[in-house]
């Protein structure tokens, strides 16, 4: 695939199996969101072909969408029912043409018979005796509450109508789902219902997230895109991440062997070049050089942003104090009567869905709301605030430059233009204007202006919308160096996990303080709702003899589990013998190339250069088998411990 200039894709082929879970990376700009539009055909491929069985039904979420449905929320849902209904209408056509007919034996009937069974089937599998509940629970699941069913979609944010369309999407039950940023919109409860959901999903799923922890919980294969190929590796994100650096090394290994044989092969053409009785050997090694694939290397694009907050000036004790305060917004009441106090060099974590007032208490502490009950910021307190839509507030006339030159003040005035480097702008982007810049850069130039002055209070409102993960994890490493107190309104777990030292749930009216980061608090909420359900649950009676039958089942998957095992062990054993005798035989042929004349018996000719080739690459498979050993080993261990 091609716009103009070099390929985006080039000659890139994989399969999509029908329980995968893939992870589809890869740098801005690499060609992920390309990938998925060429997959549902929104998008035609320049050379190649996309094959997808006739039975298979595909669904597509992109990031972004128009909205302009009149509908309710829970008419809007029921659109995902279309095939529903078409499946009704086929079933009792068929019905219809069965009761007409009495040639029972004849293929004709019979063929009737099996589009009968397959229409049945397919009814029963998306849900087709239970729609109103089906949809209920989704949209439950994605944050709606039962009032907002009967709400007309034009009464909701784009992030919220974006849930609808991802509702709608999980209702029809396509065989692949093709997923764009599907978490953009959501709070923490809500991404966890959705992995759970897509944990049981029956179909395959090709997801693309800047959410880690997301992708780890999801996938169970990762797909990245580099320089116009692709690798595919088996596992979640965290065990891409470690083998590419491990395939990268490879890379940069098997590059350096083929310059340092490149050189030895050119060294030998100039060193018998005018030599007649060398000639044959000098003219197979010209072909060589010039049928050698070269060695790639990925180019890793270490570019992100690096900083770190100023010293944080001495405060008082007490930061942030809140007593008694309420917020309304007309009828609705978002905050009522909440008491906070806040210390030097806490760590605070705002959590909770959306809508349920974490914006509204940080622009109420940051002095951007009015509000009844009181709320004091500490002595000597200087505070940094970052809106979730800072990058709206930023002048789209100014340049990025004027930016923050129009703030800065004192010495930073001097500093500017290396701050803007730190934030990778440079050159002539410094000069570009604020209308002109994508998501992530005025994101990027909103945190630069955080720094232009020293504070020792930060209160972020969803700082890490439209950052890539590298430069969330840069983000995350300024915050836990930053020697003041943090307020962070967040949904990326990955993100908060170890940054925070204390979670505030928000429920609307109120809200709960949890001691821990975001782990520990998602524990503690996981076992409240569990105790809530086991209350609500009957007590059962165990039958006194389930235990030695839980038991003989358990020995006798240990014993199965060991058994595969012990025959992985084998397996790796008899794959490293075969590495070592041909690694030994591929050692005594570099020494042949190293110096020919000292190895008169020994002909260097085409032959013996394929018989080189076939050793490495029948090495390298041998490697790659080993590595996949390896794996199944750790597999096997994982779950021969679960019965320890």
């Amino acid at each position: 695939m091609h716009y103009s200039g070099d390929d985006l894709f080039t000659r890139i082929s994989f399969m999509i199996r029908p329980k995968d879970r893939i992870g589809l990376v890869g740098k801005n700009g690499a060609g992920k969101t390309t990938l998925l539009r060429l997959m549902c055909g929104i998008e035609v491929p320049r050379g190649g072909e996309i094959v997808i069985p006739e039975e298979t039904t595909i669904g597509y979420l992109p990031q972004e969408k128009e909205h302009n449905s009149q509908q309710t929320v829970l008419k809007e849902a029921f659109l995902a029912f279309d095939e529903i209904n078409r499946l009704e209408q086929q079933i009792a056509q068929t019905g219809t043409l069965l009761a007409s007919r009495d040639d029972y034996e004849s293929a004709a009937y019979h063929r009737l018979i099996e589009k009968l069974a397959v229409l049945n089937e397919r009814f029963a599998m998306i849900g087709g005796q239970s729609l109103e509940g089906e949809a209920e629970k989704v949209l439950l699941g994605l944050g709606f509450e039962r009032s907002d069913f009967s709400r007309p979609m034009a009464e909701f944010s784009n992030g919220w109508q974006m849930r609808v369309e991802l509702a709608k999407l999980l209702l029809k039950k396509p065989s692949l789902l093709l997923l764009d940023e599907p978490t953009n919109h959501l709070d923490i409860e809500s991404i966890q219902w959705l992995e759970q959901f897509l944990q049981g999903y029956y179909g395959a799923i090709i997801m693309v997230s800047h959410d880690r922890a997301f992708l780890d919980n999801v996938c169970n294969r990762t797909i990245e895109i580099s320089q116009a190929r692709i690798y595919d590796y088996k596992g979640s994100y965290s065990d891409y991440v470690s083998n590419r650096e491990q395939r990268v090394e490879s890379q940069v290994a098997a590059y350096n062997n083929q310059q340092r044989e490149i050189r030895e092969i050119e060294r030998f053409i100039e060193r018998f070049r005018y030599k007649s009785t060398k000639a044959k050997q000098v003219q197979s090694r010209v072909k060589l050089l010039e049928k050698m694939d070269e060695v790639i290397v990925d180019d890793r694009d270490q570019s992100s942003i690096h900083f770190r907050f100023p010293p944080a000036p001495h405060s008082g004790k007490i930061v942030v104090e809140a007593k008694k305060v309420t917020k309304h917004y007309g009828a609705l009441e978002v905050l009522n009567s909440i008491d906070l106090t806040i210390l030097r060099g806490e760590k605070i974590a705002f959590v909770g869905r959306n809508g349920e007032g974490k914006s509204t208490l940080s622009k109420i502490i940051a002095r951007l709301l009015e509000h009844e009950g009181e709320l004091k910021l500490g002595h000597l307190v200087s505070m940094g605030y970052y809106a979730q839509n800072q990058g709206d507030m930023l002048d789209p006339e100014q340049t990025v430059f004027e930016t923050l030159d129009e703030i800065a003040i004192g010495d930073m005035r001097t500093k500017v233009k290396s701050l803007l480097g730190a934030f990778l702008f440079s050159g002539e982007t410094i000069d570009k204007k604020v209308k002109v810049l994508s998501g992530g850069e005025k994101s990027r130039l909103s945190l630069a202006k955080l720094l232009l002055k020293p504070t020792n209070l930060l209160v972020l409102d969803e700082p890490t919308n439209h950052l890539d993960m590298q430069s969330k994890d840069i983000l995350k490493s300024a915050l836990l160096r930053f020697d003041g107190t943090l307020i962070v309104v967040s949904h990326d777990r990955d993100f908060l996990q170890g940054l925070t030292t204390k979670v505030y749930e928000f429920r609307k009216p109120v809200i709960r303080e949890f001691i821990g980061d975001i782990y520990d608090f998602l524990e503690a909420r996981a076992i409240e709702k569990l105790d809530e359900l086991n209350l609500a649950r009957p007590k059962q009676v165990e039958s006194s003899d389930s235990q030695p039958s839980v038991n003989k089942t358990n020995y006798a998957q240990r014993k199965l589990i060991d058994k595969e095992l012990r025959k992985t062990d084998k397996e790796i054993e008899s794959i490293e013998n075969n590495i070592q005798q041909l690694e030994l035989q591929l050692e005594t042929m570099n020494e042949v190339l190293k110096n020919p004349a000292a190895y008169a018996g020994n002909t260097i000719d085409d032959a013996w250069y394929k018989q080189y080739n076939g050793i490495k690459q029948e090495i390298q498979q041998l490697m790659e088998n080993w590595d996949e050993k390896h794996r199944e080993k750790d597999e096997l261990t994982s779950k021969l411990a679960q019965f320890q």
